[in-house]
């Protein structure tokens, strides 16, 4: 390789990964604008989640067929990917096959990585037989249609031309191996593409050496721009599974949060010897600005962050009770839409220097309806089905506490359940003094 192709290398990386790191730098800044929350308990239960969960993929064997096959498709592409450090090292340098040095261990680690590339392959022509050809209801909702749905499809056929790419250039240096052309020599072990290195017979060194040296430029080349496409696609959730597990909720699923200037407002109505007429005490819980959560700068960074990390696997919906019963409720859409709103406002701000420009729109009302945050049943089905921890239920409780304390907006009957708990101290519509009758029939 020339000083020219090093320089054209050391560009393309520059590149790629100053690209990446822009990117990145966006979503941690869009994640910023969610309101502060404590997560920082319990750092050992947090580190065990991150394990079982994110590196583990615990949660995921949950369903035995898709589960295993994401395991390969994970394992494979993480560790295949572990001779990127090779190619960016004998890109930088001009070198060939740097750590053949290390002899047998050498030959198991492409060995392995041949394997695993080609299990990656067999997995991801099976997931897209799922979405394709099966078409399974969940792929096929109406909360996956146009961009969703696409995107899923050219994940996919990005990891069939990358491990394909793969195992095509191991191919081609080892038939060069096999001539002892040039500075090929003995390096590795092939045991899936040496059934691929018969195609190069007959054709001249030199141009086999071309197609070798192609690619290996289309692979590199490929890596780079998947790592810049993560930013527009579900499969951020690649990189960000690891925080998303480690901040999870470890409060147990179906306590609720309290709002503190709420709470201090009943003691204070519960207390007989407080004087109601006093001034709060300095030190107090001051009332928020907005209870509840209208758009994504009222919800919490956490929240933020799980909208991120969404895969849009759609198991949250599959066994949401409402959704089942043809409600409009999807927990994937609510993830989803609290996503696209969040980029509508980072793009906002892109666009005015930093500052948000008020756009006359909100994640309530312009994304999510009314009709959807009403038909939740605050089962937490959602939130024990997610395969990296995510919350859709919090967010949908924030709405909700908006509609009803800022808009005294919720359902009539729910509206009429509250007037009864507080006149009769019970939702049924009873005098308080007759709420014991029941007691003395027979």
């Amino acid at each position: 390789m020339s000083y020219l192709d090093n320089i054209l290398f050391a560009i393309l990386l520059g590149l790629g990964f100053g690209f990446f790191a822009r990117n990145i730098k966006k979503i941690i800044r869009n994640i910023k604008l969610g309101q502060d929350i404590n997560r920082s308990d319990n750092p050992s239960a947090r580190w065990t989640n991150m394990a079982m969960i994110a590196l583990g993929q615990s949660k995921m064997v949950k369903r035995p067929v898709a589960g295993i096959l994401h395991i390969l498709v994970y394992i494979g592409f993480v560790i295949i990917n572990l001779e990127l450090l090779e190619i960016v090292i004998d890109g930088l340098f001009g070198t060939h096959r740097i750590f053949v040095f290390l002899g047998g261990f050498y030959d198991v680690l492409i060995a392995s990585f041949e394997i695993l590339a080609f299990l990656v392959l067999f997995a991801v022509i099976t997931f897209l037989i799922r979405r394709n050809v099966i078409k399974l209801k969940r792929f096929i909702h109406s909360d996956l249609k146009g961009w969703p749905r696409s995107d899923a499809n050219y994940i996919l056929y990005f990891e069939i031309a990358l491990m394909s790419l793969f195992l095509l250039m191991n191919a081609a240096d080892y038939h060069l191996q096999l001539l002892g052309f040039g500075h090929y020599e003995k390096a590795g072990a092939f045991p899936i593409s040496q059934y691929i290195e018969p195609i190069f017979n007959g054709i001249s060194e030199s141009t086999v050496m071309m197609i070798e040296r192609a690619v290996w430029w289309l692979h590199i080349t490929g890596i780079l721009i998947f790592l810049n496409y993560l930013y527009f696609s579900k499969h951020l959730h690649i990189l960000l599974a690891f925080p998303n597990t480690y901040f999870a909720n470890l409060e147990p699923k179906g306590k609720f949060n309290n709002l503190e200037s709420v709470t201090a407002e009943v003691k204070l109505m519960m207390d007989p010897n407080a004087d109601p007429f006093a001034a709060a005490p300095a030190d107090s819980n001051a009332a928020p600005s907005k209870f509840g959560a209208s758009d994504v700068h009222d919800l919490n960074w956490v929240q933020l962050l799980n909208a991120y990390t969404c895969t849009e696997c759609g198991r949250c919906t599959s066994s949401c009770p409402a959704n089942q019963t043809g409600k409009k409720l999807s927990p994937r859409k609510i993830m989803m839409d609290t996503r696209d709103r969040l980029e509508e406002v980072g793009k906002n701000m892109d666009e005015n220097k930093g500052d948000f420009i008020p756009d006359n729109k909100t994640l309530l009302n312009d994304y999510i309806t009314p009709e959807e945050l009403w038909a939740c049943t605050s089962c937490n089905a959602c939130v024990e089905e997610c395969p990296v921890n995510i919350d859709p239920l919090s967010i949908i409780m924030d709405m909700r506490r908006f509609l009803v304390m800022e808009q005294s907006a919720a359902p009539m009957s729910l509206n009429a359940m509250m007037a009864n708990v507080e006149n009769n101290g019970a939702p049924w519509q009873y005098n308080q003094q007759d709420r014991l009758n029941w007691k003395d029939e027979q």
